[in-house]
């Protein structure tokens, strides 16, 4: 039988590995799929343990949080650990968490036990990061937003079958989406244990230290990347506006259009098809005609001006429009990204990338605790009511000094570049 640790390592060769990056693009599907089952049916369960629309808010929001910050600490030392001993035992080890989680909270009888749940959960699951460090060891630099794109329309897959399974479960029994995510997530811990691939060579690797574990230290040292700088605040911001989204869309649409399970299910169908196209067949010609740095800028303000839109939606198929309108801001993940990875070496991918998820976790921390609240502290008005689309404006603002940010610092790096190319002429 084949060992953890002993399985095929693919190379990176000009970034022609397609086999391997078929295995991730596999692996990240189903992971997605089992993820997005229970989007439209966790609030719900939450509100079975609560009284009224305000509690639930409340608590979906501390049930959020504690997955997010179990995250934010274990998304760096799970990123540490892949740098040192390979990118498929820590996605095995996360697949195997999730399985345990989608389990247990089906089981769970009580708030405090689906807390604690999520919790544990939350420190074993790392594969967004481990997977984007996956990608970056299998291609070379100048087509790692192409695959990156690519990663993310498999993001965008999953979030069309998943939502879309869970609604449909939801509605026969509410634990039976948990169930089958679990599933799932035992498949794909068979599929990476029998055919996923190593990506990083044993000569790549290097020891784990406290320091590369330590989600603080981690985030500085992404910050002094060279070419990367303020684009921290640019993730920060952008996914403290994506994540309180997430947070409140179910509890927005469930208010103020009374949407169920089913409904959720497909406007996150849409949105995953959306981010599917672009991803997945956009992307490419979009950044050959735009180039990294402004796409991501032109995308930020696409998703500020569709959150706006969002928060004002009269009626339930307004947000529809609005995801179709709004394609550039699926650009921006995926461009920034690359950016990123590229400022990278080949021996740091797992920590630059998993402090970039441990970044991502800690707003999935801060979404919670601002998107809940605010969506509770509008949930006594009626649903007609402008003010109900409040955590909306609240990531169109988000979006919109993400995007002044990112402005300046692309800005910044052209006049250098310029400086140097000078000083490189006149030598």
């Amino acid at each position: 039988m084949t060992r953890l640790n002993s399985s095929p390592v693919v190379e990176p060769q000009g970034g022609v590995r397609p086999a391997a990056m078929r295995f991730i693009l596999i692996t990240v599907l189903i992971d997605m799929i089992s993820i997005g089952l229970i989007v439209p049916v966790l609030p719900t369960l939450v509100g079975t343990f609560t009284k009224d629309p305000t509690e639930r808010a409340l608590w979906y929001g501390v049930v959020a949080f504690a997955f997010s910050i179990a995250n934010f600490f274990g998304s760096p030392i799970l990123g540490a650990l892949s740098d040192r001993y390979g990118r498929r035992p820590v996605l095995l080890l996360g697949f195997c968490g999730l399985a345990l989680n989608f389990f247990a909270t089906a089981l769970a009888t009580h708030l405090w036990v689906l807390i604690a749940v999520r919790l544990v959960g939350g420190a074993m699951q790392a594969n967004a990061g481990v997977a984007n460090a996956y990608v970056a060891d299998i291609t070379a630099p100048a087509d790692r937003a192409k695959r990156f794109g690519l990663l993310g329309a498999m993001f965008g897959i999953g979030f069309i079958v998943g939502p879309v399974m869970g609604g449909f479960l939801g509605e026969i029994n509410l634990q039976l989406p948990f169930y089958v995510a679990g599933t799932f997530a035992l498949i794909n811990l068979l599929y990476g244990y029998f055919v996923l691939p190593e990506s990083l060579p044993k000569d790549k690797r290097r020891t784990v230290t406290l320091a590369s574990a330590n989600p603080i230290a981690s985030l500085t040292k992404l910050s002094q990347l060279k070419g990367v700088g303020s684009l921290v605040a640019v993730i920060a911001l952008s996914g403290l506006a994506q994540f309180t989204m997430y947070t409140t869309w179910v509890l927005y649409t469930t208010f103020k259009f009374g949407w169920g399970p089913k409904d959720n299910g497909w406007s996150l169908f849409a949105v995953g098809i959306a981010a599917a196209v672009v991803q997945g067949f956009l992307l490419p010609r979009l950044l050959k005609k735009f180039g990294a740095p402004r796409l991501a800028t032109i995308g930020l303000v696409s998703s500020a001006l569709g959150y706006l839109a969002w928060g004002l939606a009269p009626v339930g198929w307004v947000m529809y429009v609005v995801i179709a309108i709004n394609l550039l801001g699926f650009c921006v993940t995926p461009a920034i990204q690359s950016i990123v990875s590229n400022a990278a070496d080949a021996t740091s991918q797992g920590q630059t990338m998993g402090a970039v998820a441990s970044l991502s976790s800690l707003m999935a921390v801060l979404g919670p605790v601002l998107g809940a609240p605010l969506m509770g502290a509008v949930s006594h008005l009626p649903p007609s009511d402008w003010r109900v689309g409040a955590p909306f404006y609240f990531c169109a603002a988000l979006q919109m000094a993400s995007m002044l940010v990112a402005w300046r610092h692309f800005s910044k790096e052209r006049r250098l570049r310029r400086a140097a190319e000078l000083t490189s002429s006149s030598a």
